[in-house]
């Protein structure tokens, strides 16, 4: 079983909390209240900038498409090299999904 260097009380009520999430709306309510705007613009575009990352499109468009930093890029593609898989996952998850729905 996977251990978290983060996992500590705090963080697991949080992901307790988020997996008790059963819509989009009830996703959106809590992220109003949990996090400011740029927190949630800049988890977005992480999540984007792996997904790119993954699609093997270079940083130089990626920056130009997201915004994105050379060093928000170098992170997250750190953590889809050496991280925890987390990224892997749920970006796999998410075209699984997509593909269900076409």
């Amino acid at each position: 079983m996977y251990q978290s260097k983060f996992m500590n009380e705090h963080t697991e009520m949080l992901a307790e909390a988020l997996l008790k999430l059963e819509t989009k709306e009830e996703c959106f309510r809590l992220f109003e209240d949990l996090l400011t705007v740029r927190e949630l613009e800049d988890l977005s575009q992480r999540l984007e900038v792996a997904m790119l990352l993954t699609e093997k499109i270079t940083y130089t468009e990626i920056t130009q498409k997201t915004g994105a930093s050379s060093a928000t890029i170098g992170r997250v593609n750190r953590a889809l090299t050496y991280g925890a898989d987390g990224y892997k996952m749920i970006l796999q998850r998410l075209k699984d999904s997509g593909e269900k729905n076409d």
